[in-house]
């Protein structure tokens, strides 16, 4: 491709390709496409990339995102946020999955990932002690333990709910129901949902 594409353009989608979930066909099309805009979409791009690096910032007591002006998240300084109800995600951007609902109105805290050995993520990684910590400080009643279904959400998920065993720590742990999506067949249902949707059946 460098011989036939100019070395600005073939760097521009080789450094697209490296995102995540970007195939090589799909950086080409976005470089075409930027090629293509004017300069002032280009511009606008540019300068928000360029921004994240000094305006964003996680949060020292949640771990979210918040701008780099800010001291700490304010769905953690709300005061009407419910400090004693806890939502532990994997990421920053689950939190924007569950502030789409409007009902929760507790906090959160970003562990920052889930234990895998393969990708050599171990607990030292991962925001733990500091969970522990605003167990005490905030005196927290609930942990919703709100990591993905997944082998590795389930498993950092028993993990964190041992470490609080271990640590005397009495508080309510909690997992978010998992059920059958609307519309799927039982036959297309993979095995960790099924055994969820059975084990939180309701009496009709």
């Amino acid at each position: 491709m460098s011989s036939v594409l100019p070395k600005a353009l073939t760097k521009l989608i080789d450094e697209l390709a490296n995102l995540p979930g970007v195939g090589a066909r799909t950086a080409e099309r976005y470089a075409y496409f930027l090629l293509r805009a004017d300069n002032k979409t280009r511009t606008h791009l540019a300068h928000a990339i360029s921004e994240i690096s000094d305006g964003v910032k996680l949060c020292p007591k949640t771990f979210a995102l918040i701008d780099a002006n800010q001291d700490i998240s304010p769905l953690y300084s709300n005061s009407k946020r419910n400090k004693q109800l806890v939502a532990v995600v994997e990421e920053p951007f689950d939190i924007v999955a569950l502030e789409r609902i409007g009902s929760f109105q507790g906090t959160y805290h970003v562990l920052g990932g889930v234990l895998s050995p393969i990708d050599g993520i171990t607990p030292q990684q991962l925001h733990i002690p500091e969970l522990l910590d605003r167990l005490k400080e905030d005196k927290v009643e609930e942990l919703i333990l709100a990591t993905n279904s997944s082998v590795e959400g389930e498993s950092t998920a028993l993990f964190v709910k041992k470490q609080i065993e271990d640590a005397g720590l009495e508080v309510k742990t909690s997992r978010l129901a998992r059920g059958i999506p609307a519309g799927v067949d039982l036959e297309y249902t993979d095995q960790i949902t099924l055994s969820h949707a059975l084990e939180g059946r309701k009496t009709l």
